[in-house]
């Protein structure tokens, strides 16, 4: 029989195991758990693997058990899953952490949208303005949240400007809303919707579901939610960390300890530490970071 005619390998058998009767839900049953994020805003978390976990136990299950599958014997004297997922988190062994994965929905202004794309770890499909119709929905702060450039951090701002120019910025943004109704003009003119999206300004809103491995929805949140990030997708962070923490806690905990709340120290930093000498750099960024950090430590 030539190759071209030759029979299909027969299947091998599969077995199929029944789930465990001990196992219950992460998400305790619910469809979707969702937070709200400044007026028209949402974060909401879909679905999560593993769905099921063995009854009274977390999704850092997964964790432990991948680990203990990679590192064999040598994990033994390691006898607690905390212990475990605490000492995996400390000497950043981050395989076993993507093993857990989140499936998000998010409704954000585009100004955010841009910002979170550049975290290229997730698997993201995003409303489509070519094919639909963006809805009327406009991101404002409040005039308490108009902030005034940084003095030292060129990409954000710090503390609020004065109540005027607060309010001549928010009425700037009022021409967003007059952009919108040409938007809808064009489209009843018959432009193409494609053409027609090219004129609306960044704070429209988009949305999107992104899916991520909890490595890497760890590694987002630890530069996201640290304060020199800007405010708006602050919140969203903060949202989303909302959102799984009660799902892998003993991971959260461990990273709030050894990342988020942690303080990490260069070279000639733990030089000066050690010697009670100053920094040996010129470099200003350096020197305002290094004194950052020693008022952290209270020195």
């Amino acid at each position: 029989m030539s190759p071209m005619t030759a029979e299909p390998a027969s299947n091998p058998p599969i077995e199929r195991r029944p789930f465990e009767s001990e196992t219950e839900d992460v998400m305790q049953g619910a469809a979707r758990w969702e937070v709200k994020v400044h007026e028209h805003g949402l974060i909401a978390l879909v679905d999560a693997m593993p769905r099921l976990v063995p009854r009274g136990q977390s999704a850092d299950a997964a964790i432990v058990q991948a680990a203990r599958v990679s590192y064999g014997q040598g994990t033994k004297q390691v006898n607690e899953d905390r212990g475990l997922i605490r000492y995996l988190m400390r000497h950043r062994h981050t395989t076993p952490f993507e093993m857990v994965e989140f499936k998000f929905h998010v409704v954000m202004p585009i100004f955010v949208a841009r910002q979170w794309i550049r975290h290229r770890t997730a698997n993201v499909n995003e409303y489509s303005a070519r094919y639909s119709v963006v809805p009327d929905r406009f991101y404002t702060p409040t005039i308490e949240n108009v902030r005034a450039q940084s003095a030292v951090n060129r990409q954000g701002g710090e503390q609020p400007v004065d109540v005027g120019t607060a309010q001549q910025f928010l009425d700037y943004l009022q021409r967003c809303q007059d952009q919108y109704e040409q938007y809808q003009q064009l489209l009843d003119k018959g432009v193409s919707r494609e053409l027609a999206r090219i004129g609306l300004p960044v704070n429209v809103y988009t949305e999107w579901y992104w899916k991520c491995d909890l490595h890497n929805t760890l590694h987002f949140l630890s530069l996201r939610m640290d304060e020199h990030a800007q405010r708006e997708i602050r919140d969203y962070a903060a949202a989303m960390y909302a959102l799984i923490r009660p799902i892998v806690p003993i991971t959260c905990e461990a990273f709030e300890d050894y990342r988020l709340s942690a303080v990490t120290l260069s070279r000639l930093e733990l030089e000066a530490l050690r010697t009670g000498g100053t920094l040996a750099s010129t470099n200003k960024r350096e020197q305002a970071e290094w004194e950052a950090k020693r008022a952290r430590l209270g020195l």
